[in-house]
């Protein structure tokens, strides 16, 4: 199947000002585009991009004074198939794990595992390991937070979304990662596209979306604490040990957000 996707996201700034934009689709799902997917800015920009520490491609500019419109729109392509748990997928014990892995069982700015690590294993601590305790993670934070963009923080930790009850994607994202950490299952936060293709649309805005990934079996694979369902069309844009590490932009400066629009659909 192909996918159209994209976004318009408009700022005002009252003076040059330096941002970091995370928009692009990950490297591994290049050859999929049928189009690379260049931000386009209105006026003229100069941009630059490198990839970070986790293989994110980061876009660098700086925004004239005034109002400056970013937008792409491209088509990519996808199986069509709904997305398979890893239903036999091992658990591997934290000294066979690759160096580059062990760094998703830490800490971080908003998975606070050390305040959720003691309810982890009275919660999980009987569950099968594997595939069977995340799935156990997934319908506990999905049954746990209550959805609204009213609850949405940008200090909001894993525990205060746990604790409150409520939140958005990225709280149930958080909630589930903190869990599998404090388990010794290596999770890390995925942001990307991920449209209502072949499910009943949600209420509201098309926004982009949160879900994350565990190491199991020497691979990682998507979970979504959100849906908790296989869903089709999921198109990856950053990874990182949580929010802090694939804000959608970050400004250094005054920048009033004027307009932000994303769309994924089904291409028939």
């Amino acid at each position: 199947m192909r996918i159209r996707a994209g976004y318009k996201i408009v700022y005002d700034t009252p003076g040059p000002t330096p941002m970091l934009m995370m928009l692009s689709v990950r490297p591994e799902r290049a050859r999929d585009l049928e189009k690379p997917d260049w931000m386009q800015t209105e006026p003229y920009v100069p941009i630059r991009t490198y990839v970070d520490a986790f293989g994110n491609i980061c876009t660098r500019l700086v925004a004239p004074a005034g109002r400056t419109t970013f937008h792409t729109d491209f088509v990519i392509r996808d199986s069509g198939e709904p997305e398979r748990p890893p239903l036999g997928a091992r658990q591997e014990p934290i000294d066979e794990l690759p160096d580059h892995v062990v760094e998703y069982l830490l800490p971080s700015r908003y998975c606070d595992v050390e305040h959720l690590s003691d309810m982890a294993w009275r919660q999980f601590g009987s569950t099968d390991l594997g595939w069977p305790r995340v799935q156990a993670i997934l319908d506990y934070a999905h049954d746990r937070i209550r959805f609204g963009y009213e609850h949405a923080r940008a200090t909001k930790t894993a525990f205060d979304a746990h604790e409150e009850r409520a939140g958005v994607c990225r709280d149930y994202a958080h909630l589930a990662i903190t869990l599998c950490r404090a388990l010794n299952i290596p999770a890390r936060y995925c942001t990307g596209y991920l449209g209502d293709i072949r499910v009943p649309a949600l209420p509201g805005p098309m926004d982009f979306s949160a879900w994350f990934e565990v190491w199991l079996s020497g691979a990682w694979h998507s979970a979504d604490a959100r849906h908790n369902h296989p869903r089709i069309g999921r198109t990856l844009m950053a990874v990182g040990r949580d929010a802090a590490d694939v804000a959608i932009t970050t400004t250094f400066g005054l920048a009033i957000l004027a307009e932000f629009t994303v769309f994924t659909d089904e291409v028939v």
